[in-house]
């Protein structure tokens, strides 16, 4: 029996990352998601993990690789979302919101890209916000976060590409359609983003060929402005 390759997405809580393993899963892959708060019932391997918690994460994807080898598909999409005015934005904020989505990347990639480069290849996808191009008022500490992700995405598909790792950064802009989303905003969910849609794209670039490969594509609903 031939081993499932696995695809290994960091953040898989309600709406994207729920929808990117039921994606992987269903096209055939050994789809493992890592979040700091599994929520009951989901069908998939759903494993507690902080990733921003360098031992922790390192030993958990160690295991991982043991088990089912190198993954084939990785996707980083832990998000810390704060919207606060600057003055009332605390240190702690800034630091959770860094540590969320940036220092989680760096330690993710640290542990992926050497066995992907060994294993024959594969892709480093990350997901990026509006915030990771502009910086709205009161959202300081998000955005700088997401400023500093995309740099270091940028930086990542420089080093790695010639080695055979596709990264892309995807920058979605919009509200993608939960049920907590729904609570938080007044807004039409036609006008949001669907989680299975967002999966169907994700799964087109990881599987892009070498000759045509995109390193960072916008996504965002037919309504939104831009």
């Amino acid at each position: 029996m031939v081993q499932k390759q696995l695809a290994l997405i960091s953040g898989a809580g309600q709406g994207l990352g729920q929808a990117l393993l039921r994606k992987f899963d269903a096209e055939g892959m050994q789809a493992v998601g890592l979040v700091r708060t599994p929520e009951a019932g989901t069908k998939f391997d759903v494993r507690k993990c902080d990733v921003s918690d360098a031992d922790a994460a390192g030993k958990m994807i160690a295991d991982l690789i043991q088990e089912f080898g190198p993954p084939k598909i990785v996707v980083h999409n832990p998000a810390d979302l704060v919207i606060q005015p600057f003055l009332d934005t605390t240190q702690e904020d800034f630091e959770a919101c860094w540590r969320s989505m940036v220092q989680s990347a760096v330690i993710l990639g640290q542990s992926v890209l050497q066995p992907m480069v060994r294993g024959g290849g594969g892709s480093f996808i990350v997901s990026g916000a509006t915030a990771s191009l502009r910086g709205g008022a009161k959202f300081g500490a998000f955005a700088s976060a997401k400023f500093a992700l995309r740099g270091l995405t940028q930086s990542l598909a420089r080093e790695f590409q010639p080695a055979g790792i596709h990264v892309v950064h995807t920058i979605l802009d919009g509200i993608i359609d939960t049920d907590r989303s729904r609570d938080l905003h007044s807004l039409d969910p036609a006008k949001m983003m669907k989680s299975e849609d967002l999966a169907d794209a994700y799964w087109y670039l990881a599987n892009q060929p070498k000759s045509t490969w995109s390193h960072e594509v916008d996504l965002r609903p037919q309504t939104e402005g831009f």
